[in-house]
């Protein structure tokens, strides 16, 4: 073992060695000193980097210099316009990295989040309609049966005196999660939210964190075979590597398996309005109209062009994107809600009164009688669900400041030089081959003296680092209260949606203002983010953006709807002997990572403890 080990460091020293493309950014751009003569300052933006990601726009600006691996740089991104060039206007030539690429082709397949150029735009095309507002109507009262589930199963777990017991919400936001993921997406049940039931597939979607291996991946995909990456995997003393393997398995040959039941519910069980029903025992049950986002998938790519359809491989990586992405980060986004509420019980009572009210408004006006069933029971149709002033605003504030991911990265496949012009207004130019294109440019870049720079050379090959969180909190776009929790900067002075009344259209199966509107949340006189959310750069934007955030916003509104018409939370009221109350710690390990901080916990195990209880009439606001 010894030898191997050995042997093990050393290849992987070699292999870092080999890896690093060393890119000497300019000079003059303003970062930080590098800190490390091995990790540089790469470590810190990664491991609990919140405040260190905060402070480093606050310092330096929109664009700054990173110290990485052995010397090398990368650019440091969060300005609006340089975002705009980078995911919109030139995300031709600003192309994702090799390691996600290739990493997620390892793991999940040919998906939307492994694939590039033509092959992503001809997956693209025929999964956006499968996710459209009509879809997500259809599909509300699929997911609202696993709600009512997971709070039944809440409740049953809850002091039959009205009293308090504390609960870790993260694993059954993660059990909904994938039964909201799982029924909505695949057409398939993995029964997680009963507890006594288990399966492979739902265990699989755990992977162990490899991030001190990502950036090998490029390398070993290109020079070492199948067969001895094999080898290397057996060999190696890293048993998360050999999870892992596991784990990709047991995800390819689920997806392959509900991938042929499905494509034999459509060639057998079609009935007379396109929709399908279900024979297997492992699905949802006889009789039900198929209306998840693979049967409509499927139905589209067997009527396309044969030239346009996606092969079964590009299928099943579709499959285990969609269930392997969605799960984590809607089950911390929900998670995070939940504490962000029970850390403000003003909050929670004034969202628990909208929502009381809503649901008495909706069955008064469909005569539904409420002796046979009490107001929280009541289901909302989606287009009253989603325009909820209230809950649009809690929902969207916790998505801008505490966003799941972090960060995402580019490589720039072409020498740029950014070119900084003083006048009237301030410009960038982008000079590529001796041709130079205009285009607003949001704030100053500064120089490491502290002065504006005339141009920023990006040599081919060079890592951007594109930073959702500091983007979502850039004082110059959202205020200087960026950094608060604070929904009210989405309502009005009459507690509506901040855009009503100001001539823009709303969108009510979204409630996103239109295109171009000013002096608006996340708008400061023309100037915001290119993100296809809100105005934020939680669920990115451009080609690539995350083409799930309508059924992602749709499951957290209707879990959170479920939750608090029922119980109240709060923060954990545990003591030790020094009278020290239990504290839950969110890390910003690029996700979110919730931890309990010692003596209660070891400040590693990922956990989010509340104390909740069934709800009171002094629970709602006044």
């Amino acid at each position: 073992m010894a030898i191997i080990t050995i042997f093990a460091s050393a290849l992987l020293a070699f292999l870092l060695w080999k890896l690093e493309r060393k890119r000497s950014l300019p000079r003059s751009i303003a970062g930080p000193k590098k800190e490390h003569w091995l990790k540089g300052n790469l470590h810190r933006i990664f491991q609990d980097g919140l405040e260190y990601n905060l402070w480093l726009t606050q310092k330096y600006g929109g664009v700054v210099k990173i110290h990485t691996w052995l010397g090398g740089q990368q650019l440091y991104v969060s300005d609006p316009l340089a975002l705009q060039h980078i995911v919109v206007k030139e995300q031709h030539i600003f192309t994702e990295t090799d390691m996600f690429i290739m990493g997620n082709k390892l793991m999940f397949g040919e998906g939307l989040v492994s694939t590039l150029g033509e092959q992503h735009r001809k997956q693209r095309k025929i999964l956006n309609p499968a996710f459209s507002h009509a879809n997500m109507r259809e599909l509300l009262p699929v997911i609202q049966p696993v709600a009512s589930k997971m709070r039944s199963m809440l409740l049953s777990q809850l002091p039959d005196d009205g009293g308090s017991r504390e609960i870790d919400v993260l694993p059954w936001m993660s059990r909904g999660a994938l039964e909201y993921i799982s029924q909505g997406c695949l057409g398939y049940t993995f029964n997680a939210l009963e507890p006594t039931q288990s399966h492979n597939f739902a265990e699989a979607i755990r992977m162990p964190r490899l991030i001190f291996l990502r950036p090998f991946i490029p390398f070993i995909v290109r020079n070492i075979s199948l067969y001895w990456r094999i080898k290397l995997v057996d060999w190696l003393p890293i048993k998360a590597l050999r999870d892992l393997r596991r784990i990709v398995r047991v995800m390819d040959g689920t997806s392959n398996a509900i991938l042929f039941e499905k494509k034999a519910e459509l060639e057998e069980g079609s009935t007379t309005d396109g929709t399908c029903t279900t024979k297997s025992e492992g699905n949802l049950g006889d009789h039900m109209k198929r209306k998840d986002i693979m049967t409509i998938l499927l139905r589209a790519n067997a009527s396309s062009d044969p030239a346009e359809r996606l092969t079964e491989g590009e299928l099943i990586g579709q499959m285990n994107t969609v269930t392997a992405a969605g799960v984590e980060t809607s089950a911390l986004a929900s998670s995070r809600l939940l504490h962000a509420l029970a850390s403000r019980p003003t909050a929670q009572a004034r969202l628990r009164s909208e929502l009381r009210q809503a649901k008495l408004d909706h069955a008064a006006s469909q005569d539904i009688p409420l002796d046979d069933s009490s107001w929280s029971d009541i289901e909302l149709p989606y287009d009253i669900l989603m325009s909820l002033p209230y809950l649009d605003a809690v929902v969207r504030e916790t998505l801008r400041v505490y966003p799941p991911s972090s960060l995402l990265s580019r490589t720039c496949a072409r020498a740029l030089s950014l070119c900084h012009v003083r006048g009237p207004l301030t410009f960038l130019l982008l000079v590529e081959h001796g041709r130079q294109r205009p285009s607003l440019c949001s704030f100053p870049v500064l120089s490491s003296t502290g002065e504006e720079v005339t141009s920023v050379v990006v040599p081919e090959g060079t890592t951007v680092i594109i930073s959702v969180l500091a983007a979502n909190h850039n004082k110059a776009v959202w205020g200087d209260d960026a950094s608060e929790w604070r929904p009210e900067r989405w309502l009005n002075a009459s507690g509506q949606h901040a855009w009503s009344g100001q001539g823009q259209e709303l969108d009510g199966a979204l409630g996103d203002r239109a295109e171009g509107s000013t002096n608006t949340p996340g708008n400061r006189g023309g100037v915001k983010y290119p993100g296809v959310y809100a105005s934020m750069m939680t669920f990115f934007g451009g080609g690539r953006a995350c083409i799930g955030f309508k059924f992602a916003e749709m499951e957290i509104k209707q879990i959170i709807a479920t939750l608090i018409s029922n119980m109240h939370f709060s923060l954990p009221s545990a003591t030790d002997e020094h009278g020290n109350r239990k504290e839950i710690y969110w890390m910003m390990n690029g996700l979110q990572v919730p931890v309990v901080r010692a003596p209660f916990g070891d400040g590693k195990t990922s956990q989010v403890p509340l104390d909740v209880r069934t709800v009171r009439e002094e629970d709602f606001s006044s």
